[in-house]
This record gives structure tokens, C-alpha cells and sequence, in this order.
């Protein structure tokens, strides 16, 4: 490991430009030599050996500018490749074998009747790298830890299973239920690697682009943060990703490549299997996307290892003395190097080696089909294993491996090279019989000329699935494995919750401080205390959190190297290598990842992590949305506070700030149970029920539920009652629970509210009294979502058994004795409450803040949207005249009244704009 000032230099890979020359003459003689080496051997060669004092330089630790891009070459020299432990004509076998199910799959998916997709030609082309990782590098579970965490390319997954089928952890039943799931139940297999689909296998959901690398990154992060701060052994634990090189186009592929080499996440290695293609054309035609990712990965201080040529180009460079075969590789744009893959050796020779005489030289001796088959390094097992070793052995930096291959190689000239062999999912019978014959697999004509391609399997006693076996052993099991080990934990009692559910007396404090109130008791809690990881993406102070920099600290692995400007403040910024706090920087993408990475640590090192991520609530599942439900697919749990909730009261941020609908977006995530919490003791009863169901035991003895909780809290200072005495923790909890009866007034009507929205239904029920002789009940509607959750649920089993009872939503069995019409108000858009709309026993009506957020007091916002107090009122009047209670002419009345025409007269209410 490289210490910490190397690991964060202040000036990278330079000196400071100000350097008084102490020895002019010394320096005019190094200067002198260089001129004579231009003059007498020309500019390559001075070229070379000023590379060549860069590059010992680096090895005795001198401080010299940073090469953005080197030759377009292997960076592993050949004399360099390590020792290949390996039997490879026996992995040339096993790969043949892989290759020929993993088409095969694909293409039987493809029979009359079925036809559900799936993807040839990307594990075609990575198929080596992952081959050499399964046979030598990639750690499993059995040793009781966490292994390697692999990051598989989505699209890559029918060579996955096509391996686990040669080692009878999938039968060919399951290979032929390929996206199948439902349908072949329980043989069924996920089109891409989904731990929620697959729970016993896969452990990374990666198809959604973009979020592999970026999970990565965090993923290697959370090794060294759990390692510092003692909770697990991560310290033989490897993070890979395999990756494309059109993905890497994703802004989240290589926005965080900083804080990987900031850290040091030398446990790190991004694998791109640079194929030069999308899903539809090249990558980068006219250009070159290895020395482009080169320059991004290495200016970012990632160690870059080049894999470009197999070895069958080593008597060639090590012929190229004057540099044109380099240079030739080096101003060869991808688009051209595509077509080659496609091409004859008579092409080749002719247009890569023919507009010069030294380079038709170089292969006069080699016959056209020698030529044909000079190869890309990522599909030589030696190359691999070279760059995997150096990979591995690097301290200090985390690497990226930059991989050439040919997107379907090995399947033939329909598929290899071809723009649209992403989109090919079927081999003809000639494409299947090229193919065999390529691989050299004992598969007769007749077996293909009848019926579907079958599988090929050597026999469980052959030497290739018995070297697949002792070599998978001597690396520690299986993998992908999905393992959960992680116990229940011991939970604490209501001590910890004890302050909050006393409400805040005259103190006025937002829904936010009531929850960092909680959680400074929960974290003080001697079993669970240490499990929790806060996040927060810049923001601790605003939302309130600073107290806990004194004690929890803030995790930086190079801790504190400075004297902080608020030293002597009590609640000082302090960060220290066994912090608990992450301080991700302005990326909500960084803190999602790290969320991700936390909450599924019960399974990945078996060891439970509790996240608390708290961001503003606009740029959560709006911003990160991709990554909610990759935290849904990998099963993670936490609690995600959105804060500044609602639409109306961060107003002095205006527009982007202003959230009325993430509530609604949390609702369409199956994983998330979402709610929206009035007062400090209903947070309470929340955050016991998610402790209880996510880190207790369930029912069936399971370690905890696989959801994560959204709580959506307020910035608006209010006073929270105490717990009351019969207080109905089962309504908090499934959504609902009357807060407050009406106590004056004859005419019934009811008012449900959520969030921010209670107080001004308390303030309706006050005014419908006192102004219009109407007696209001009001409901806390804790959970909009959980309502029509159970209530969806429960029609679709009414649906579906018709022959018995019928049962009834728990919503409209709660209201069913409330009289009245019901009007729902929040500060989200009407769609929220308007969820539960047709479970609601009696006349309902909703209102809500549709429409752009802008930047006013929270009065004039709220009579705007017409939310406030004055205009439930108004409501509940509308709904009452509509059912003849009340005379039409008290809406007009009402409307005079309130002035409820003029944004300008209501009340202002207490300061916005801050959080």
C-alpha cells in the first residue's frame, strides 16, 4: 500500500513550474544529448529514450509529468508476462464448450412460441476474460468471507450460466427456461444478472449502464470502510468490473473514477472489453476508444494496463525497430480496425500493410490465413492472465484493463465484427455448423440439421470439468454465489425511542430534527450503535447533522491532515480513518452507490450495515431514480430520508427544489416502503417497524425483510405533540390512524392529511368549527403508498378467488365508520393521495400542489396551490354542498372570507428558503 502522502499528492505526477535551475551547466549537457540523438538517430529514437527515462524515473520514484497516452500497444511487455500456471489446451476446451452453450441458449429462446431475446455476442468477445478470471482469479465464499465482488456485464449473462451448466449448478431444464421465469417456474432464468430474480446466484444487477462501474467503485470503498472500522475482514476481497467500452459513454461510468484514486482502491479492477462497437455501430469510428478511456482513466490517476494484440503479434513488433508497425497502429482509426475483422488476409496485407514497403516486408513470409488470424489480446488466456497478475499486484492505484476483441468472435462471418450483431439473437444451421466446426465439438450434422442445436457437455468425469472444478475449489468455491449469512440483530427497546415520542413541548422543530434526534439515541445503542453508516451528499449541517461530526466523524481513510477552520468549535468538522460518516462530496450518484453498497453488506461480507442516507428530497428518485431500483434488484436495505420534502416549504429555492411528486415515484418501486410522517412519534413508531423488518427475524427465520424504507421529512418548524395514550401504532404503520377527533360543530366530514399537510388540517378543523358549525375528524395518512399497496393486493386476490370470502382493503375498513365526505390534502401532487381514491368508503376529494414549484413565502405558496387551512375549508364545504348539508352559498362566503382569490392575503407563515 502506498503511504498517504503518495496516495494524495498535492501536484500530480509534476514539479511546481518555479524550480530555480542550481546547476545550469548539467542541465545544458542533458540538453546537448538530447539534441545530438535528434540529430544523428531522428526523432523516433530520441522519442524512445525519452520514454524510456520516464519510465525509470517512475521506478525510482522521481516526480515527472503524467503520459495521458502511450503507443497502441500492450503495456505488459512480452519478456514481462508472468509465468501462465495453466493447462491451456484444457481452457481451450472449456471455453469452446462455454461459447457453444452460451450461443446455443440463446438462439433455442429463440424457438417458435418463445422468442424472448437475449444477447450472442458480447460474451462472445469477452468470453476469454472471463474465462481466465473464473480459472485463476476470482475469489468464492467458502472460507466463510465475502470473496471477490464481480461486476458481470449484463449482456454477458448467457455465458454465465452457459459455465454454471458445465458445473451442474444449472441443468439444461434451466438453460432452456431462459427468460423464462414465470413460465417455467421454478427453472427459470433472469435475462441479466438480478439478485431479486435469482437470489442464490446473482449478486450485482449491472444491465442498467452506467451503474456497474460506478457500483463498483463504491463497492471497493466499502471494503476499506468496513475494514477500518473493524466490522469484517475485507482485506482479500477484489472488486471487478467487466465492462463495455460503449458503456463506458455513461456519465456515471467515469464520473467517480476520482475518489478511487483519491483512496487508493488498489482492490479495484475495471475490466472494459473493448469490442470497438455499441449496441448498433462503432464506438468511436473515426477515432480510438482504448487511447481515449487511456487518457480519461490515467488523468483521473488510475494504473492503466493496455491489452491490444495477442502474442501472435510478437515476432512482428519485436521486428518494427523504426517504429511504422506502431505507428500504423497507432493512426488506424476503429472504424477501419472493425472492418479488418471482417475482412480476408488478402485485405489486410493489402490495406494495413501495404502503403508501405517495410511493412508488406514485415509479412511477406506469412500466408493470407496467417494473417487473417492475427488476434486482439483480450481473447489471448496468457495476455489476460499477464494483465490480471499486474492488475492485482499494483499498490497504491485502483486499474482498469482496456481489452481489445472482436464482438462475436468465434461465431462465424454473419456475426463477427457486424453492426448488428448485438441485435442477432438466432444461428441458421450454417452459422451453427461454422461454429462447430471453429470450436472443434464432437456434434454430428444430423444433430443439427434436426431439431434445436443441443447442448454440449464433456461428461462429469472429464478432465475439463474436473480441472473446472479443482481450480474453482483452489479459489475458494463457486462463483456467482450468492450468500446470506448475516444473523438477526438484537434490536433496541423502547428506551431508544423513548425522547422523540415525548414530542417537543413549546419547542418548534421540523420532522427532519425529530429524526436526527432518533438517530443520535439509536446510534448510542450498544448492539446496533456501530452498524450504522450515515450518508449525506454535502449537506450534514444543513439537514441538522453536524452534532455528530465530534462523535461519529467523518470517514476519510488519509484522515485529517490539516488544522480544520472550526476547530474550536464544539461541533468542528473532524475526519478520521474510522469514521462512520461518508461525506460522498456534491454527488447524489456517489451517495446512492454507497447506500447500495452498505445495505447489502449482510450478504456480500455477512456482516448488517444500516444506512441512513438524507439528501433533499428533489434529487433522490428523481435524480438517482436508475439506482433505487438497482438498490430494489440487489436486495439492499437502509432507510433513505428525503428532506425538505414537499413542494411548498424549501420555496426559497424555487423550481428544482420544490418536490411534490417523489412520493409518487417511490410508489412505483416494488422494494421501497414509502412514508410521509407528521409528528416525531409517528417517525418513531416507523423506524422501529423498518428496524424490525429489515435487520429482525421474519416469520420464516429469515434475516430481515428485502425492502429499504423511504421517509419523506420537512425543513417547516413545528410543535410536536406527545405520543398519544391510545396511540394506534398499527395505523402509523400500515398508513393511517385518526390523530384528532372533532370535538365541536354538528355536520361530520372528514379531513386526511399527510406530512407537512397535518397542521393545516388541524387548523381546517379548528376554522370548520368555529366559521361553519361542521364537525372534522383528521387522519394522519402516514403512507399514501402503503394503502393502496395492500389494497391493490388484496383486489388481485379477490380476482383471482372468487369462490370465497371477500376481503376488504385495510383503508376502507379503517375509515368505515367515519361519516362524511373525506377530503385528502398534502403538499404533493394530487396524484399521491388520489391513490387510495376508490378504497375510500364515501364521497372524496384531494388537493395538492400540481404544477412548478417557485420561490415565495410558504403562505403565498400554499394559497396558491391552494393547500392551506383556509382552502380545505373551502373543500370540505364544496363536498358538503355537494351532498346537500350545507347551502351553495357558503362556498361564495367562504371563498370572500379567506380572501382565497388572493395569494397576496394569506398569512405568510414561518420563514422558507432555508433548510
Amino acid at each position: 500500500m502506498a503511504s498517504g502522502s503518495d496516495r494524495n499528492p498535492i501536484i500530480i505526477g509534476g514539479l511546481p513550474s518555479q524550480v530555480p535551475d542550481f546547476d545550469p551547466e548539467e542541465t545544458a549537457e542533458w540538453l546537448d544529448s538530447l539534441d545530438a540523438a535528434i540529430d544523428e538517430r531522428g526523432r523516433e529514437r530520441a522519442r524512445y529514450l525519452m520514454l524510456r527515462l520516464i519510465e525509470r524515473a517512475r521506478e525510482k520514484r522521481v516526480a515527472v509529468p503524467e503520459m495521458r497516452s502511450t503507443d497502441y500497444v500492450n503495456t505488459i511487455a512480452t519478456k514481462d508476462e508472468p509465468f501462465f500456471p495453466g493447462n491451456e489446451e484444457i481452457e481451450r476446451k472449456i471455453l469452446n464448450a462455454t461459447r457453444w452453450n452460451a450461443a446455443v441458449m440463446v438462439s433455442r429462446a429463440q424457438r417458435p412460441g418463445i422468442g424472448v431475446g437475449g444477447h450472442i455476442a458480447t460474451f462472445a468477445s469477452s468470453a476469454s476474460l472471463y474465462d481466465v478470471g473464473f480459472n485463476h482469479f476470482f475469489r468464492g465464499k467458502d472460507d466463510g468471507r465475502g470473496g471477490d465482488q464481480i461486476f458481470f456485464q449484463g449482456h454477458a449473462s448467457p455465458g454465465i450460466y452457459a459455465r454454471a451448466f458445465l458445473l451442474d449448478r444449472l441443468s439444461e431444464a434451466q438453460l432452456d427456461a431462459f427468460r423464462q421465469e414465470k413460465s417455467k417456474a421454478p427453472d427459470g432464468l433472469s435475462s441479466y444478472p438480478h439478485p431479486r430474480l435469482m437470489p442464490d446466484f446473482w449478486e450485482f444487477p449491472t444491465v442498467s449502464m452506467g451503474l456497474g462501474p460506478l457500483g463498483a467503485i463504491y463497492q471497493a470503498r466499502m471494503n476499506r470502510y468496513m475494514q477500518a472500522r473493524g466490522i469484517a475482514d475485507t482485506s482479500d476481497s477484489h472488486v471487478w468490473a467487466f465492462l463495455g467500452d460503449g458503456e463506458m459513454d455513461e456519465p456515471e461510468s467515469l464520473g467517480q473514477l476520482s475518489i478511487a484514486a483519491r483512496e487508493g482502491l488498489d482492490n479495484l479492477t475495471f475490466v472494459v472489453n473493448c469490442n470497438l462497437q455499441r449496441l448498433d455501430g462503432p464506438v468511436r469510428g473515426n477515432g480510438k476508444i482504448i487511447q481515449e478511456l487511456e487518457s480519461q482513466f490515467r488523468g483521473a490517476g488510475w494504473n492503466v494496463i493496455k491489452l491490444v494484440w495477442d502474442r501472435s503479434w510478437d515476432p512482428l513488433l519485436a521486428q518494427d525497430r523504426d517504429g511504422l508497425l506502431v505507428n500504423k497502429m497507432n493512426t488506424t482509426p476503429d472504424g477501419q480496425f472493425q472492418t479488418y475483422a471482417t475482412e480476408t488476409g488478402a485485405y489486410i496485407r493489402e490495406h494495413f500493410f501495404g502503403d508501405d514497403q517495410r511493412l508488406r516486408k514485415m509479412v511477406e513470409g506469412m500466408t493470407d490465413e496467417q494473417i487473417l488470424h492475427l488476434g486482439r489480446g483480450g481473447h489471448d488466456h496468457r495476455k489476460v492472465f499477464a494483465a490480471y497478475t499486474a492488475a492485482k499486484e499494483h499498490k497504491g492505484q485502483p486499474t482498469v484493463i482496456l481489452a481489445q476483441t472482436i464482438k462475436g468472435w468465434t461465431l462465424g462471418p454473419n456475426f463477427e465484427g457486424r453492426n448488428a450483431t448485438h441485435q442477432m439473437k438466432k444461428l441458421t444451421v450454417d452459422d451453427l455448423k461454422r461454429f462447430r466446426d471453429r470450436l472443434h465439438l464432437p456434434i454430428t450434422d444430423k444433430q443439427l440439421d434436426e431439431g434445436y442445436p443441443p447442448y454440449y457437455h464433456p461428461g462429469r468425469d472429464s478432465e475439463e470439468i474436473q480441472y473446472m472444478h479443482d481450480h474453482r475449489k483452489a479459489c475458494g468455491g463457486y462463483v456467482p454465489t450468492r450468500i446470506v449469512r448475516a444473523k438477526p440483530l438484537p434490536l433496541p427497546d423502547d428506551k431508544a425511542y423513548a425522547s422523540v415520542r415525548k414530542g417537543s413541548g413549546q419547542q418548534s422543530i421540523a420532522t427532519t430534527m425529530a429524526f436526527v434526534r432518533l438517530l443520535k439515541d439509536l446510534m448510542r445503542d450498544k448492539e446496533i450503535g456501530k452498524r450504522f453508516v450515515l450518508i449525506a451528499p454535502d449537506e450534514y449541517r444543513t439537514f441538522g447533522m453536524d452534532s455528530f461530526f465530534p462523535s461519529a466523524k467523518i470517514y476519510n481513510p488519509l484522515g485529517q491532515q490539516y488544522e480544520s477552520v472550526d476547530r474550536e468549535l464544539l461541533l468542528a468538522y473532524k475526519e478520521s480513518p474510522t469514521g462512520q460518516m461518508l461525506h460522498d462530496g456534491i454527488s447524489e450518484a456517489g451517495c446512492t452507490a454507497s447506500l447500495i453498497a452498505a445495505g447489502s453488506a449482510y450478504a456480500t461480507h455477512g456482516e448488517p450495515l444500516i444506512p441512513v442516507y438524507v439528501f433533499y428530497s428533489m434529487f433522490g428518485f428523481q435524480r438517482t431514480g436508475d439506482q433505487f431500483w438497482q438498490m430494489a434488484d440487489q436486495l439492499a436495505r437502509g432507510f433513505v430520508l428525503g428532506a425538505t420534502a414537499g413542494r411548498t416549504t424549501l420555496t426559497g429555492e424555487g423550481l428544482q427544489h420544490a418536490d411534490g411528486h417523489s412520493q409518487l415515484l417511490a410508489s412505483t418501486n416494488p422494494g421501497c416502503v414509502a412514508y410521509d410522517p407528521a409528528f416525531g412519534f409517528e417517525i418513531a413508531h416507523i423506524v422501529k417497524d423498518g428496524l424490525r423488518r429489515m435487520y429482525g427475524e421474519t416469520a420464516d427465520g429469515k434475516p430481515g425483510e428485502d425492502v429499504f424504507y423511504y421517509l419523506t421529512v420537512y425543513n417547516e418548524p413545528i410543535q410536536h405533540p406527545a405520543e398519544p395514550a391510545d396511540v394506534d401504532v398499527e395505523g402509523i404503520v400500515k398508513g393511517i390512524h385518526r390523530f384528532k377527533a372533532g370535538e365541536a360543530g354538528t355536520i361530520p366530514a372528514q379531513i386526511m392529511a399527510s406530512g407537512v399537510a397535518v397542521p393545516w388540517a388541524v387548523e381546517a378543523q379548528r376554522l370548520l368549527a368555529q366559521d361553519w358549525n361542521v364537525r372534522a375528524d383528521v387522519w394522519s395518512a402516514t403512507s399514501w403508498n402503503e394503502l393502496r399497496r395492500e389494497a391493490v393486493e388484496v383486489d388481485r386476490h379477490n380476482l383471482l378467488h372468487p369462490e370465497e370470502e371477500q376481503r376488504v382493503p385495510y383503508v376502507t375498513r379503517k375509515l368505515s365508520g367515519a361519516q362524511g365526505p373525506f377530503v385528502a390534502v398534502s403538499d404533493w401532487m394530487r396524484s399521491v393521495p388520489d391513490q387510495i381514491a376508490r378504497w375510500v368508503p364515501g364521497t372524496y376529494s384531494s388537493l395538492g400542489a400540481d404544477g412548478f414549484g417557485f420561490a415565495d413565502t410558504r403562505g403565498a405558496a400554499r394559497r396558491f396551490f391552494h393547500i392551506d387551512a383556509e382552502s380545505i375549508v373551502l373543500a370540505v364545504l364544496t363536498e358538503l354542498a355537494r351532498d346537500g348539508k350545507v347551502d351553495r352559498s357558503v362556498l361564495k362566503q367562504a371563498v370572500d372570507r379567506y380572501q382565497l382569490l388572493d395569494v397576496a392575503a394569506a398569512d405568510p407563515g414561518a420563514a422558507g428558503g432555508d433548510a
